[in-house]
């Protein structure tokens, strides 16, 4: 099946094709079906005001009023623009691999137009005469049929029809309307600073009756640092293209950034080989589409999760970074220094910004040369800890007596390796239990680790032939500097959230052993990452909490986990709680370089860590502070023995002195608080 899906949609072979491309054509020449074509609002319009409205998942049915079908269409645009080009064409039907004209449009012929059926999705477009200018990009309008937004209205207008309604969307002024909800029995127009993207992963968009939803495919949507998330097993049915001999998914990626539509998934190499697709669509574009993807175990999607662009204003006393996304932001931005001394908390936005004085020590804004100020800033989604998705960017400005320059840039790469990290283990008898930080197998116990490096907390009794089984409660993480904290597993035993920490669940090999998988995250002040759980024995075994997990979706799926309340029981029989103590050193993948004052390259850069020298300045106290101590000892034993030697006229004027330094001074403890005391210096020097 897989295989004749495939033929069916990239023209491996064309037997699928050819029985609609005959039955169009029989259709075309048929006399009987022909049918003069409608007078169209498109005769006198300036052909620079013709857009295109798209509506997917739906199918126009109007035999006798197909111009043309053109198989081996692999391109929306290529479509379209045949359609563009030909006056009596006033819409199209698209699947991956054909491309049928028509004379009429669903205005004309409402009850012609209707929902597409397995196994692909159709795309339908029509042309419009618009009031105001189209953009240059290849539709304007994308138009969900008894849909709305819900939540987001920035303004509300009576007029007399949908196409009204778009155009004051496209023409809107005053803010970037995204998207419009039209009132088909009201003519009630309301327009929206979001759309489906923006809101991804909320309830926002949903079915509702008589009414129309229009997204805005003129906006400018940032276009730098995107990120991709991959979408595994599946590949959508219908892309808008198909491009062949792309050389690697790196530059497919590029072809969805820069196409002439706003892009939001590509797969690469699934359909054939250097084959890369493009859609405008994603899962929160496909809710109200019926089985949009194709299941294949070993292809993957990759969706736009979402972008940032970064500008950065230089003034005469401080720097401004300015941040605007493709997607709700709910988190905050900070100097990488002060975490919570130079912060700005956002609040679902669009834009937002972090102003850093020059003369505020706070904000630890650093002078590199003449003229030219530098500073590392985070870009973190959670308010507590640092995860994978967050953002670190190197921000510079530079001055000269008549002009001022402002570049920006990051690269998420990682180089270099991770230093060691302390690591301590607290058990407990009756039974004896351990907490043990582990890879994703629950094998090799790590001591330290990136952000977001796959790992698993492992709770396991250690007596194999202990009666009892565990459950875990009150899961937290703590930070190991200003004692900031965030609840993992709660007093229930489920998750908090499920993307930072999945729910706990019992080894395949023994009762013995709970796992819980996670990746890697940090506190912003803190390198060590301190975890704390309630333990409970229960014999002979544990009953398992129902949790409810949300999907990317909204919608909610049940999990077990074996975290659980604690049941009442008789004092006789009852098992105290163990705390459970574990911790693991987790370093970020910003890359901001502690020597990174020395750099003369103009541009604000991703710096590579490099190991630096590290002068433990308390232990060189300590060592002086006993070496004074001790030279004070000698002297007043030599002062003793000198007098008592003089006054028996049995000494000897020479005397000698050898002292050594005890070895707890040594390399050993200078090299396990190395990284503290280089933190600290590094941050007393950019200070001062």
């Amino acid at each position: 099946m897989w295989w004749i899906l495939q033929a069916c949609l990239f023209l491996s072979l064309y037997g699928c094709l050819s029985q609609t491309v005959d039955s169009e054509t029989d259709i075309v020449n048929s006399p009987e079906n022909a049918a003069p074509p409608p007078p169209s609002p498109l005769d006198d319009c300036d052909p620079e005001m013709i857009g295109f409205e798209l509506i997917t998942g739906n199918v126009f049915s109007a035999p006798g009023y197909v111009l043309d079908s053109i198989p081996g269409t692999l391109m929306l645009t290529d479509c379209l623009e045949t359609c563009q080009g030909n006056e009596s064409c006033q819409s199209i039907n698209y699947e991956t691999g054909l491309c049928v004209l028509f004379s009429s449009t669903a205005d004309a012929l409402p009850g012609a137009l209707t929902r597409s059926q397995f196994p692909v999705f159709t795309i339908y477009a029509q042309k419009s005469c618009l009031g105001v200018k189209p953009c240059e990009r290849a539709w304007c309008i994308d138009r969900v049929q008894n849909h709305r937004l819900i939540g987001y209205v920035n303004s509300q207008h009576a007029v007399g029809s949908r196409q009204e309604c778009l155009e004051l969307c496209l023409g809107e002024n005053e803010f970037s309307c995204r998207s419009a909800n039209y009132n088909n029995v009201s003519g009630i127009c309301e327009l929206s600073k979001m759309d489906r993207m923006t809101v991804a992963g909320s309830t926002a968009f949903q079915p509702s009756d008589d009414y129309e939803y229009m997204e805005n495919n003129c906006i400018d949507e940032p276009t730098k640092l995107c990120e991709f998330k991959k979408l595994s097993g599946r590949i959508l049915k219908t892309v808008d293209s198909v491009y062949q001999d792309v050389g690697s998914a790196d530059e497919c990626r590029e072809l969805c950034l820069n196409s002439p539509y706003r892009c939001h998934s590509y797969d690469y190499g699934d359909t054939g080989e250097m084959v890369c697709r493009l859609s405008h669509h994603s899962r929160a574009t496909l809710s109200d589409i019926q089985e949009p993807y194709l299941e294949v175990p070993e292809a993957a999607t990759y969706e736009l999760s979402s972008c940032y662009n970064v500008s950065i204003d230089c003034r005469s006393g401080d720097m401004i970074a300015r941040i605007q996304t493709s997607k709700l932001f709910d988190g905050k931005i900070y100097a990488k220094g002060s975490p919570n001394s130079c912060v700005r908390d956002v609040n679902n936005s669009l834009e937002f910004e972090l102003n850093m004085p020059y003369d505020n020590l706070e904000c630890n804004v650093r002078k590199n040369g003449l003229g030219r100020y530098i500073n590392d800033v985070v870009i973190q989604h959670h308010d507590k800890i640092v995860t994978s998705s967050d953002l670190g960017l190197a921000v510079t400005c530079q001055y000269d007596l008549t002009n001022k320059s402002v570049t920006n840039e990051v690269d998420l790469g990682v180089v270099g390796d991770i230093t060691p990290a302390l690591s301590e283990e607290v058990t407990v008898d009756s039974p004896n239990v351990a907490m043990k930080i582990t890879n994703r197998n629950g094998e090799d116990i790590m001591q330290s680790a990136e952000v977001g490096d796959p790992l698993a907390l492992k709770f396991e009794i250690m007596d194999k032939n202990s009666p009892y089984e565990i459950f875990v409660r009150e899961l937290v993480a703590m930070d190991g500097v200003d004692s900031s904290e965030i609840i993992l597993i709660d007093a229930d035993g489920c998750p908090t959230d499920h993307f930072i920490m999945g729910p706990i669940y019992k080894s395949a090999s023994t009762g013995k052993i709970l796992l819980s998988h996670f990746d890697a995250f940090k506190f912003p002040s803190s390198e060590v990452v301190q975890f704390r759980a309630l333990v409970t024995p229960c014999m002979p075994t544990c009953e398992p909490v129902q949790c409810d997990e949300e999907e990317p979706n909204g919608e909610l799926r049940s999990v077990i986990s074996y975290g659980k309340r604690r049941r009442r029981r008789s004092t006789t029989s009852a098992q105290e709680d163990l705390l459970l103590v574990q911790s693991i050193q987790i370093t970020d993948k910003f890359g901001f370089d502690k020597n990174a004052n020395k750099t003369s390259d103009s541009e604000a850069v991703y710096i590579q860590n490099e190991g630096g020298f590290c002068i433990n300045l308390a232990g060189l106290i300590v060592a002086a502070t006993v070496f004074l101590s001790t030279q004070l000892a000698v002297i007043a034993a030599w002062t003793f023995i000198w007098q008592r030697r003089k006054l028996v006229n049995k000494l000897d004027d020479n005397l000698s002195v050898s002292v050594s330094l005890p070895s707890q001074f040594g390399s050993n403890r200078a090299d396990s608080l190395c990284k503290l005391y280089d933190t600290n210096a590094y941050n007393h020097s950019r200070r001062f």
